[in-house]
C-alpha cells in the first residue's frame, strides 16, 4: 500500500500543478479534483480531469480543449480533443460520442475499436481551424459523452440502443458528431434524426452506395443502411448525394437503386486530379437550407491514405478533397454527421485514426453556429 501522500499519481499531480502554476497563474489558485465517470443516465457535471475548464486566458466561456503549450498531450483522460466528459448531452450545442460497434461488417472486423483510437489521435488537435479560421469553441459548447451501450451479440438490438440513446441527444437540441462504429450505425442515427427533424438530405462520401438489400439473408449490416432508410422516408431523395463510389460489383449497373431513388452519385472517377470545389457549390444549392445529414466512411479515401479500414477500394479521394468536401458544407442546416469505418488494427501508423480526427474536427467547424476568427 502507498502511504499517504506518496502515491505516484498524487506526486505527478502536484509536480503537474507546480509545473503548469509557472505558465498559468490560475493553475497556482485552484486544483479541481480528478472526478470518476459518472452514471451513464441523467445531466451531470463534466469530468474535469484536474484542470479548470474554463480558463479566462483562453478567453472563452465554453469548453476549451486544453493547449499543449501548458499540459503534455499525454496527460489527462483520453476524451475526443482532451474535452470534458460529460453523462448526456443536456445544455451542449454539439457533442462527440462514440458507437463501437462493428458486428455489422462484411469483411474484416475492428471498427468497435475506432471510437477510441480516434480519440487518442485527436490530441494533436488545436482550438481553431487556422485555414478556414473557425472558432468552434468560442461558438458552442462542445463535450464528450462517451459511447453508447451497445450489444456485439446482437445488431438488431443494438440499432435500437442507437436509435433510443440518439433519440435523447437529438431531443436535447444537441448536435451529434458521431465516431464509428461500421456504416450499419447510420441507419438507427437517422431513424432519430428523421423523428424530428423530417426527412433528411445526405452528403454521403463512401467507396460504396451501402444500398444492398441483402447479404445470407440479413436486412441490417453495412451494406445495407440507406436502401433501410429510404424504405422508411428518412431520406429527402431529392437531397441526397453519394460521392466518391468505386470498385467493383456484384451487378453490371451497381448505381441504378441510386439513381431510381432521385440520389445523385458522383463515382471516385469524376472526382480524379480535380478540385471538389465546383462540385460542392452544386450541392449547397441543392440541400438548400433545410436539414442535411453528413456521413463519411473513411474508405472514400484512397487506402494509400486510410489503410486502417474494413472494405478498402482502390482510386479513391485524397485527404484535401475530404476537406474540399466538409468545408464545401458550411452554411448547410446540418443537423449531425458520423465518420465511420476506422478499423485501426490495420493501420499501425494511426494516420487513418488522424485522419478520422481531423475530419471530425472539419465537421464541427462548419456547424451552424460556428463563428470565424
Amino acid at each position: 500500500m502507498w502511504g499517504r501522500g506518496s502515491c505516484p499519481w498524487g506526486r505527478m499531480r502536484r509536480l503537474l500543478r507546480a509545473g503548469c502554476s509557472h505558465l498559468l497563474p490560475w493553475a497556482a489558485a485552484q486544483e479541481l479534483p480528478v472526478t470518476a465517470a459518472v452514471a451513464s443516465s441523467g445531466s451531470s457535471p463534466a469530468v474535469s480531469m484536474g484542470l479548470p475548464r474554463h480558463p479566462a486566458r483562453w478567453g472563452s466561456s465554453f469548453n476549451v480543449p486544453p493547449s499543449a503549450e501548458a499540459v503534455a498531450r499525454p496527460v489527462g483522460i483520453c476524451s475526443m480533443m482532451k474535452l470534458p466528459v460529460q453523462a448526456s448531452a443536456a445544455g451542449l450545442d454539439a457533442a462527440f460520442v462514440g458507437v463501437p460497434l462493428d458486428t455489422g461488417t462484411s469483411n474484416r472486423p475492428g471498427a468497435r475499436f475506432g471510437p477510441r483510437q480516434i480519440r487518442a489521435e485527436s490530441s494533436l488537435l488545436r482550438r481553431f481551424n487556422g485555414s478556414t479560421g473557425a472558432a468552434p469553441f468560442d461558438s458552442l459548447h462542445v463535450a464528450d459523452i462517451g459511447d453508447v451501450n451497445v450489444n456485439p451479440y446482437n445488431l438488431p438490438e443494438s440499432c435500437r440502443l442507437i436509435r433510443g440513446s440518439y433519440q435523447h441527444i437529438v431531443g436535447s437540441g444537441c448536435v451529434p458528431l458521431t465516431l464509428g462504429g461500421d456504416h450499419t450505425i447510420t441507419y438507427p442515427i437517422l431513424q432519430a434524426m428523421a423523428e424530428r427533424h423530417g426527412p433528411v438530405g445526405l452528403v454521403h462520401v463512401d467507396a460504396h452506395t451501402d444500398t444492398a438489400d441483402r447479404a445470407l439473408g440479413e436486412r441490417i449490416y453495412h451494406g445495407t443502411p440507406f436502401r433501410r432508410c429510404v424504405e422508411e422516408g428518412l431520406l429527402d431523395c431529392g437531397r441526397v448525394i453519394q460521392i466518391g463510389i468505386r470498385g467493383s460489383s456484384y451487378d453490371p449497373d451497381p448505381y441504378k437503386y441510386c439513381r431510381e431513388q432521385g440520389f445523385r452519385v458522383v463515382p471516385a472517377e469524376e472526382c480524379w486530379m480535380r478540385s471538389l470545389a465546383p462540385l460542392m457549390a452544386e450541392v449547397r444549392q441543392q440541400m438548400r437550407d433545410r436539414p442535411v445529414y453528413i456521413s463519411f466512411d473513411i474508405d472514400g479515401l484512397d487506402p494509400a491514405y486510410a489503410p486502417g479500414t474494413g472494405t478498402p477500394e482502390v482510386a479513391g479521394l485524397t485527404p484535401a478533397q475530404a476537406l474540399e468536401i466538409i468545408r464545401g458544407c458550411r452554411g448547410l442546416n446540418i443537423v449531425g454527421c458520423d465518420l465511420v469505418e476506422v478499423a485501426p488494427m490495420y493501420d499501425v501508423s494511426g494516420n487513418t485514426a488522424l485522419l478520422g480526427a481531423n475530419l471530425l474536427f472539419e465537421m464541427l467547424c462548419v456547424l451552424p453556429g460556428v463563428k470565424t476568427m
